[in-house]
């Protein structure tokens, strides 16, 4: 049997609004891998907290549901990845921003990051995987042969959200989505845990100028150039 650790992986991460969770998402269909949405697990778990009543400073009761988080991936006729928690669709409510508040504090604590790693090791499988988050290429993936660290301004990170939110039929407020970004990040780069920051050895792209094909085509390059496919 062929060991994990010769299973090709891309990771791509970034802050909150980077594009990195569509990136990630055509670039695994572009090379036919699987796909690893980290950020859906913590939002995952945060939600469950929600539904089963648990305090999100209830760190020994939230890395429990974490652990024991059913979730199925899958992908529906138009394309678009759909998220099951227990056998339920909960695709649009793990992408509010309402949960993704949430999730990003309960990504700091470690007991949940622990019990995490390995279910997000475990997608590591042939052909390859592409996975999108915040600590791919320094905690979870530290020997993929190729890093991305995915950035834009924290203005065109908010525009690129509003117009998410308003494509998806959620009004919401430009300023206040500025706000909580900003927030967001500070939170994501200061946690004592698995800090936001790009690995030694990552390819820094900033996307505010660039379009989607520009950057997926720019990290295909790399690849090819790296011998990865």
């Amino acid at each position: 049997m062929l060991g994990t650790s010769l299973v090709p992986v891309i990771t791509v991460d970034g802050p909150g609004g980077s594009g990195k969770g569509t990136i990630s998402r055509l670039l695994a269909q572009k090379l036919e891998w699987h796909l690893l949405d980290s950020g859906a697990l913590y939002r995952l778990t945060a939600l469950a907290a929600l539904r089963n009543g648990v305090k999100l400073n209830r760190e020994s009761e939230l890395a429990v549901l974490a652990r024991d988080l059913n979730v199925v991936f899958t992908v529906n006729q138009e394309g678009e990845p759909s998220i099951l928690l227990d056998g339920t669709d909960v695709t649009l409510d793990v992408r509010s921003e309402a949960c993704g508040e949430s999730a990003s504090k309960v990504a700091a604590l470690q007991s949940v990051r622990e019990a995490l790693l390995q279910k997000q090791r475990d997608f590591r499988a042939l052909p390859g995987l592409v996975a999108d988050g915040r600590d791919m290429g320094t905690v979870v993936f530290p020997d993929a042969p190729l890093k991305i660290f995915l950035t834009a301004s924290l203005q065109e990170r908010a525009l690129r959200r509003h117009e998410q939110l308003k494509a998806q039929g959620v009004n919401a407020n430009l300023s206040s989505l500025l706000h909580d970004l900003s927030e967001r990040d500070a939170r994501d780069a200061h946690r004592a845990v698995s800090p936001l920051r790009p690995a030694d050895d990552a390819v820094e792209i900033d996307s505010s100028k660039l379009d989607i094909p520009t950057v997926l085509d720019r990290i295909l390059r790399l690849a090819i150039e790296r011998n990865i496919v």
